[in-house]
């Protein structure tokens, strides 16, 4: 049976490729796409959700628009990255579906209510607002939902800052009640998603899909890798947000461990940084992993499949 799942997203350069990869593999069913600010303001991620479902001929699942700023802090985008648009680079499609008239958060409390427990699987790809918000407003999510798998933090590595990832930094208040509620929680962090890197052999096998949607990921790709190579000096980018929805098709993409996670709240140069403690065996109880090695041809030939199996477009 396909894994059901909730994309919670900000697109986004890497989120728009979760998408693709999200639709196109047929181990997923994508029950709905929602949307936060994060890369770029709530209203620019969500025209860019709506874009790419056009790219990808996305239809018959629901999108809505979630939470327009942090629990607490001010909006923090980054741009430097993603461009003022949030997804600079290609020519972004007219969207052809429209968003729902629900807010985010209950759209996500009345999918994992009506479906039976332990059967959706929560994927967030930006800052973690709407899924604090929602298991908040209606806790009984926290025990039937069946596992989270995000993509945010770094065990050793930050972004953001010298120990933080920008998906947490952004919002650490919001990362701290999803990674203190007791559901199941994969970490898939930085530590991880700077092996997903989309090199030149990438960028030829991409392209010989010859598609339309291929060639939009190629053109984000260009982007993306200036961007990268720019502010943070990568020969090649990181694509961070499918490696999320990898582990939920295949886990066997990356190697996890299990390790209690918290968030730092209150420290002056360490605030959202993820506090990970390898100083012994995990407790019993322990419902918190992090990713640790991928498997990169594995991990890529998932994106390239899905962008066969999505075919040809046109938008």
């Amino acid at each position: 049976m396909a894994k059901k799942i909730i994309l919670d997203c900000d697109p986004g350069h890497d989120d728009a490729i979760a998408m693709l990869l999200a639709h196109g593999n047929p181990e997923i069913e994508l029950l709905a796409v929602t949307t936060v600010v994060g890369n770029q303001t709530l209203e620019k991620v969500t025209r860019n959700a709506l874009a790419v479902a056009r790219v990808a001929n996305i239809t018959g699942v629901p999108f809505a628009a979630g939470a327009t700023r942090p629990l607490v802090r001010q909006v923090e985008v980054a741009d430097e990255i993603h461009g003022d648009s949030g997804l600079d680079g290609p020519v972004l499609p007219e969207p052809a579906i429209k968003i729902e008239p629900i807010h985010a958060i209950d759209l996500i409390i009345d999918l994992v209510m009506s479906h039976p427990p332990k059967t959706i699987t929560l994927v967030p790809t930006g800052g973690l607002t709407n899924i604090a918000l929602a298991v908040r407003k209606e806790p009984r999510i926290a025990e039937r939902v069946k596992e989270v798998v995000l993509m945010g933090g770094g065990y050793h590595v930050g972004n953001w800052s010298a120990v933080a990832e920008f998906n947490i930094k952004i919002d650490p208040e919001a990362a701290h009640i999803v990674f203190n509620e007791k559901w199941p929680l994969t970490m898939v962090g930085l530590d991880l998603t700077h092996q997903a890197l989309a090199t030149p052999e990438v960028y030829s096998r991409i392209a010989a899909v010859g598609t339309r949607p291929a060639k939009f990921v190629n053109e984000l790709l260009d982007f993306f890798s200036q961007s990268y190579k720019d502010r943070q000096g990568f020969d090649a980018p990181p694509v961070h947000d499918p490696c999320a929805v990898a582990y939920v098709i295949d886990p066997n993409v990356m190697t996890v461990h299990k390790v209690p996670v918290d968030i730092e709240l209150t420290g002056t140069l360490t605030l959202g940084m993820t506090v990970a403690d390898f100083r012994a065996a995990p407790p019993a109880d322990c419902h918190t992993q992090v990713a640790v090695k991928l498997d990169h041809q594995r991990f890529w030939d998932l994106i390239v499949d899905a962008l066969e199996r999505i075919g040809e477009v046109e938008f």
